[in-house]
């Protein structure tokens, strides 16, 4: 909507605006692109506007989406496979054009976003180590539980006595 908001008062109306997509009808000039970003730096949006850049938000967002969007979190196939077959590409393709954007792996992101679900379960402490565990499709809540505290430097109950102050917005991953 913020996005929507500040294209409008612009004078520039997209054609259809979703998580991390604008299309517009015409082309958008330079002068026009550099209005946009001036307009949507202050809530934290930025232009992305050639391919690669365009695949890695992809790949970002399709994680973000299975970790925090899917309720039962449960995948299928491999992580590898489903942003394969969800965009098109080869894994190993994918895998080497994120690293180096993002100076980071792909796996590191993935795991890094199931262990803010994770801290986000522990703050609503609503259901056991386990139950995350499955939700999340650890082998099991040891697992869970030794990745936790390599990350984030505390056991999952540690955490969850200190609580939300040491959960990170999704914007700052």
């Amino acid at each position: 909507m913020v996005v929507r908001s500040e294209l409008e008062q612009l004078g520039i109306i997209p054609e259809s605006v979703t998580l991390g997509v604008v299309q517009f009808a015409a082309p958008v000039t330079a002068e026009q692109k550099q209005r946009i970003g001036s307009a949507l730096a202050p809530y934290g949006f930025s232009l992305i506007d050639d391919k690669k850049s365009r695949l890695i938000e992809k790949v970002k967002n399709l994680i973000v989406t299975l970790v925090h969007g899917n309720d039962n979190g449960e995948l299928k196939v491999n992580l590898s496979g489903y942003l394969s077959a969800q965009l098109l590409h080869d894994y190993t393709y994918l895998s080497k054009l994120f690293t180096q954007v993002e100076g980071t792996t792909i796996e590191q992101y993935y795991i890094a976003q199931r262990i803010e679900k994770v801290k986000e379960l522990l703050v609503y402490d609503e259901l056991s180590l386990g139950e995350i565990a499955f939700r999340l499709r650890y082998s099991s809540a040891a697992h869970l539980s030794r990745q936790f505290k390599k990350v984030t430097g505390l056991t999952p109950s540690h955490f969850r006595k200190v609580g939300e102050s040491r959960r990170k917005s999704l914007d700052s991953l």
